[in-house]
């Protein structure tokens, strides 16, 4: 667990297997319910739908980050769920470390996600009566892991991201980059193999983002990283890019080093 030198050159991706792959997914949302037997009867059709993702494929591998880009709608945050097992597909399949994400049970997606995967949203989702230090032990807590070793991974985890001197401090008394950075200590708790972010520089200023990316890049050495974005800045760090558009894969732009 200990962190990954700036000056150190991450891990081949060519050299391991997919962390998590998406084979032609697509994701269908309705809206409402459909009717029953006896709306039938009266008439009633089936509610609209929406297709926010169709049939996108892609492999993100250890020591890769990986960025993906596109318009508002275009369904960077679909498929961000989708990588992250929040949601399943409507069809395809979503394979995380060879393990079906549809084929578990709500319960089995619900602890490898606590396991393997740290998230990171856009908005921080801090709890504001908690700590610094106490935000990121949560993974820890919803694990079962003791008091006593909760709370030294987070101070550790704290210093990492420079923030050794806000342990004790409350949401409300820190910056939007220091929320945002106990939000990356937090998804850094177990340890995950896969670390996605929906647009993480997106209410940041060009400093305090900039500090942030370089966050992303000391923890992308032993495991993968997804940056959901339309910043460029936070899509030049990335090892290459996968434009959505209209929820269907536009293209996929390898990045030079």
């Amino acid at each position: 667990m200990s962190p990954a030198a700036t000056s150190t050159p991450r891990t081949d991706a060519g050299d391991s297997s997919p962390v998590v792959h998406a084979t032609d997914v697509t994701k269908v949302y309705t809206r409402g319910s459909k009717p029953g037997r006896i709306g039938r009867l009266l008439g009633r059709s089936d509610p609209p739908s929406v297709t926010a993702l169709e049939e996108v494929s892609v492999a993100i591998e250890t020591g890769e980050i990986v960025g993906l880009a596109g318009p508002s709608g275009s369904g960077k945050s679909t498929l961000l769920h989708l990588l992250a097992g929040l949601e399943t597909p409507t069809s395809g399949t979503v394979q995380f470390q060879d393990q079906d994400f549809s084929a578990l049970s709500r319960r089995q997606r619900i602890r490898l996600r606590l396991e393997h995967v740290g998230i990171i949203f856009q908005h921080f989702h801090l709890v504001d009566s908690l700590t610094a230090r106490a935000n990121v032990a949560l993974p820890l807590v919803e694990l079962g892991v003791g008091a006593q070793k909760r709370r030294e991974r987070a101070e550790t985890l704290l210093e990492r991201v420079g923030l050794g001197d806000r342990i004790g401090h409350r949401p409300r008394e820190l910056s939007g980059g220091e929320q945002q950075r106990v939000a990356i200590a937090r998804a850094l708790a177990t340890d995950p193999t896969l670390v996605i972010a929906d647009e993480p520089t997106g209410e940041l200023d060009t400093e305090t983002g900039q500090r942030v990316l370089e966050q992303f890049e000391r923890i992308a050495d032993d495991r993968a990283v997804v940056l959901a974005s339309h910043d460029q800045p936070t899509l030049d760090i990335t090892d290459r890019v996968i434009r959505l558009r209209d929820g269907a894969q536009a293209e996929s732009t390898q990045l030079d080093a």
